[in-house]
């Protein structure tokens, strides 16, 4: 209909409305008026099967524990989304179902023709995903990194110097009794927090102890339980690094139901810097990574892959920031005698 409307070749027209650079802006602006004028709406399922492409990507979720809701996800897929949405992509949310693994599912992405990229979140050390995409040459981005990250694309903060800065910053407010109240270890990034704790340790001539260390699940009610065990130690920590602001919520409940006051008698530094810290009691100090802004960058990385780019061209590796609010402070006087 549009075509005979302006008198030009099926193809033609076809070409003009998907900007094809044969065609002259003076033919594109007119068959654009024309289809405006006629109600003609592209059919996204024909187009895509006509170029043979799948014009959706793949969010691969963390973990079943990880919901849509929480303030970090959301923030995350929404840049995503942002990015993709800028050349008419879909964001396609995908869980391993409750039978198969998470190998399995990628299998199963790759073969159905579904999307045309994945981006993959919180790596395992191995993570058997990434060999399978990088075997089956299918277009992915990482964020996060795992041990071996040379030869694939990833965006990640580096979460080693973030906490060498927050444990530093405590040891320069008098504390030398800090704890550390982490993530399993399977993953990079858990991984990566605890080595940087243990090295600003070492690099302020404090000794590690392993009984300050508490490893957790990434709720709340967890990072409660996990914080508690350390504040009933006969000799307990004045300070509590957290691996995670959901972790440092459950920290900053075990201290208060313990009668304490957080940033006064326990400091607690968390990690993400999610907008729920500074509705806190007291709000919470933390270190903040971008959230919004990652996903537009994994967005865009992951589109310029699949055009044709080297993954190994597309490697980021980006700085958190101090946020100081009020459960970092001071050691408490009679704390030093």
């Amino acid at each position: 209909m549009v075509a005979q409307h302006v008198g030009l070749a099926e193809g033609t027209v076809s070409r003009a409305l998907n900007n094809y650079s044969d065609i002259s802006q003076k033919t594109k602006d007119r068959v654009r008026l024309a289809a405006g004028e006629l109600g003609y709406r592209p059919n996204p399922t024909a187009r895509r099967l006509a170029k043979g492409v799948a014009e959706a990507v793949a969010y691969i979720y963390p973990s079943k524990d990880i919901s849509i809701s929480q303030s970090f996800i959301s923030q995350l897929l929404q840049g995503l989304s942002d990015s993709l949405s800028q050349r008419g992509w879909d964001l396609l949310l995908v869980q391993p179902s409750p039978t198969e693994s998470a190998e399995e599912m990628i299998e199963k992405l790759i073969t159905s023709s579904s999307v045309s990229g994945v981006v993959l979140s919180r790596p395992l050390k191995a993570d058997p995903r990434i060999p399978i995409l990088q075997k089956a040459k299918f277009p992915f981005v990482v964020h996060g990194r795992s041990e071996e990250c040379e030869n694939y694309a990833w965006y990640d903060v580096d979460s080693e110097a973030a906490f060498v800065e927050i444990t530093e910053r405590l040891i320069a407010l008098g504390h030398g009794k800090i704890g550390f109240v982490g993530a399993q270890l399977c993953y990079t990034f858990a991984q990566m927090r605890l080595d940087g704790y243990k090295r600003a340790l070492k690099k302020n001539n404090i000794l590690f102890n392993e009984e300050f260390v508490q490893i957790a699940g990434l709720s709340d009610e967890e990072g409660e339980e996990a914080a508690g065990v350390l504040l009933d130690m006969k000799n307990p920590p004045t300070a509590l690094v957290c691996v995670t602001d959901m972790v440092a919520l459950g920290a900053l409940s075990a201290i208060r139901k313990r009668g304490m006051i957080p940033g006064k008698e326990v400091s607690v530094i968390g990690y993400d810097g999610l907008p729920i810290g500074k509705h806190t009691n007291p709000p919470l100090s933390t270190m903040i990574q971008p959230k919004t802004s990652s996903g537009h960058q994994l967005g865009d990385m992951l589109l310029a892959i699949i055009d044709g780019g080297n993954p190994k061209d597309f490697q980021e590796l980006h700085k958190a920031e101090f946020l100081s609010r009020e459960t970092d402070g001071p050691i408490m006087v009679e704390e030093k005698n």
